[in-house]
């Protein structure tokens, strides 16, 4: 299993010009020291590659204590700090992800709620966060927790949240719109994971590396296929994650590898080692790459939002044009940052 950490510590390495320099950094203190400086840095540093269209990631897993709201927010900040704008979407009536972003969602607070339900729009309720200026969070209230209840009876009740994300985005100028829009998803199946499904046009999957959190991801992916099928055709699972890697157990090494096997590329090189500061960061209403930059779960997370980005550089254009029942503004994932329609959208209209 390669170390979370060895290509960040290779090229921190590379800056060594000593071998005396190389021997310090070799000490666990002086490691943990530069792996903190990288972090805490990370503005100086050469930002991460923005994605050629606007992606909009639909983190989701049925299984509960998997990790989604902990990889929606470290992820989240790790693109945040190296330069791209990103805006994180708690859909977990919990509100963890708004708890851990520093973000209020006490009842009463302007939150996804109202732009599901009500009447605001997501420009309404979207709040800044504690961590970087480029990441903005919309927050998750208890009310949440009773809108697959009141959504029953909407009409294109899947789409509410779509919906309102397109037409945030289309309301912003270029220059402000997020290059990442991230969706943390409650553990299960219901209509706010379908709302998020609909919205998306990928899915990021965290898998916890122990036998019970394969079982159930059928199921999921079985959902997902049918979200295609009659709602979403361009939803599709391009990132799983491994979270909570315990490399003393065989067990974890034996469940990577099945999952690395059966889907392949789609798997992410980099792994999440099970960490005492990831679990504590959210305490203090933080991420952990501020609550402690230099501990191994920060590193991994920077290097899964790297490889994620190096990802969005070169993805396949969307094909299909206008907003789900008939909108005439094309969907948010055919834009690029820039402004600039897939060609092959803007072809299809005509």
């Amino acid at each position: 299993m390669t170390d979370p950490g060895e290509r960040l510590r290779s090229s921190l390495a590379a800056d060594q010009s000593s071998a005396a320099g190389l021997a310090d950094f070799d000490s666990p203190i002086a490691m943990e020291a530069m792996r903190a400086t990288r972090v805490l840095h990370a503005a100086d540093q050469e930002p991460f590659p923005a994605p050629n269209r606007i992606r909009v990631i639909t983190i989701a897993n049925q299984k509960g204590g998997v990790g989604k709201t902990t990889s929606t927010v470290n992820l989240g900040v790790a693109l945040a700090l190296y330069g791209l704008r990103t805006l994180v979407i708690d859909l977990d009536p919990q509100g963890n992800a708004s708890t851990a972003l520093g973000v209020e969602h006490t009842v009463g607070t302007p939150s996804v709620y109202d732009a599901l339900v009500g009447d605001s729009s997501l420009a309404e309720v979207v709040h800044p966060t504690t961590a970087s200026p480029k990441l903005l969070c919309v927050p998750a209230t208890i009310d949440l927790a009773g809108a697959e209840i009141e959504l029953v009876s909407v009409v294109a009740r899947e789409h509410r949240l779509r919906r309102a994300i397109e037409a945030y985005v289309h309301g912003l100028p270029p220059e402000q719109r997020p290059h990442y829009v991230l969706i943390d998803c409650p553990p299960s199946l219901g209509l706010l994971t379908l709302n998020a499904l609909v919205a998306g046009d990928e899915v990021l999957i965290p898998i916890q590396c122990e036998y019970y959190a394969l079982e159930g991801l059928g199921q999921l992916l079985n959902n997902i296929d049918l979200v295609r099928q009659h709602l979403n055709p361009g939803i599709a699972v391009r990132t799983i994650l491994l979270t909570m890697y315990d490399g003393r157990t065989k067990l974890a090494d034996q469940v990577a590898d099945e999952v690395r096997n059966h889907f392949g590329d789609v798997v992410l090189q980099a792994v999440i080692p099970r960490n005492v500061r990831v679990s504590e960061a959210p305490g203090y209403g933080q991420s952990v790459l501020t609550y402690d930059p230099g501990s191994r779960g920060s590193t991994s997370y920077v290097e899964a939002a790297r490889q994620l980005a190096e990802r969005g550089v070169d993805l396949p254009p969307i094909d299909r044009a206008g907003s789900p029942g008939g909108g005439t503004a094309p969907p948010v994932a055919a834009l690029s940052v820039s402004d600039t329609p897939i060609s092959s959208v803007n072809e299809e209209r005509r």
